[in-house]
């Protein structure tokens, strides 16, 4: 005779052991606005990359733009020399201090040594997608390099790529990430994305979109706006840890912890 209590008890245990088994945890960290040259902030990015080496679980770290102090192919490279210390893969994303058409440093000559000096930047595009752990990471671009400007704008094709891309990964959970928030962390009109509605208005009718992690403009923000996470950081000597806990269920969980690196 079957007894009901214990067969209780191990479809029980069979159920945790299945959840923990077989849910997925993913752990990155961002690094924003370092604004890097040899003169300015070299000594920050190395001791914030030594304090990130520390850290033997993550999975990949991203550079969410402002990376170089003014858009010059020297910087670009110096920085390069120096975030490839790091031990883990890493994403380089642009920002408004990084570009500028009229010196020389299109966001089209960027992407392009990106693709052939960093292994993770494999794409002469800037817009793109990742996948890790089942998670889609979106790298969205809203700089301007024709006349730089510290205000986002994210155009119409950029809008309707990630609107695209939203519905093509319809059944992954889906992170952002930009240079400049869409969900200001704090009232500043000479930092705020111009005309962020249309944007807006894609990720709400789309459920995919767990959060969106940006920097820009200076400050350590986290704030969730319909069900979207929108994580903010302060330049380094800050960065941030970033963990996704359960990553591919319907509800994943994001941890994040503020580092300041003395």
């Amino acid at each position: 005779m079957i007894n009901i209590k214990k067969l209780l008890s191990l479809l029980f245990v069979y159920f945790l052991f299945c959840t923990t088994v077989f849910a997925k945890d993913l752990r990155f960290v961002q690094i924003s606005d370092v604004r890097y040259s040899k003169e300015h902030n070299s000594e920050t990015l190395e001791k914030v990359i030594a304090d990130v080496n520390k850290h033997k679980d993550v999975d990949f770290v991203v550079f969410t733009g402002d990376n170089i102090e003014k858009p010059d192919i020297q910087n670009l490279k110096d920085f390069i020399i120096t975030a490839k210390k790091l031990r883990k893969p890493f994403y380089v994303l642009i920002g408004d201090k990084d570009v500028n058409k009229h010196k020389d440093l299109s966001k089209k000559d960027y992407q392009k040594f990106l693709k052939k000096k960093v292994t993770a930047c494999k794409t002469k595009d800037v817009n793109y997608t990742f996948e890790k752990e089942g998670v889609v990471f979106f790298v969205v671009d809203g700089a301007k390099d024709v006349i730089p400007s510290t205000n986002g704008y994210f155009k119409d094709d950029v809008v309707e790529w990630v609107d695209a891309n939203l519905d093509l990964y319809s059944n992954k959970n889906v992170v952002i990430l930009q240079h400049f928030p869409l969900i200001p962390p704090e009232e500043n009109e000479n930092y705020a994305t111009f005309k962020p509605q249309k944007y807006l208005d894609s990720i709400q009718r789309h459920k995919n979109v767990k959060a969106i992690i940006s920097g820009h403009f200076g400050v350590n923000k986290e704030q969730t706006v319909n069900g979207v996470v929108h994580i903010s950081t302060a330049p380094a000597p800050y960065y941030r840890i970033i963990d996704i806990l359960d990553c591919t269920s319907d509800t994943p969980s994001f941890w994040a912890e503020v580092v300041e690196v003395k």
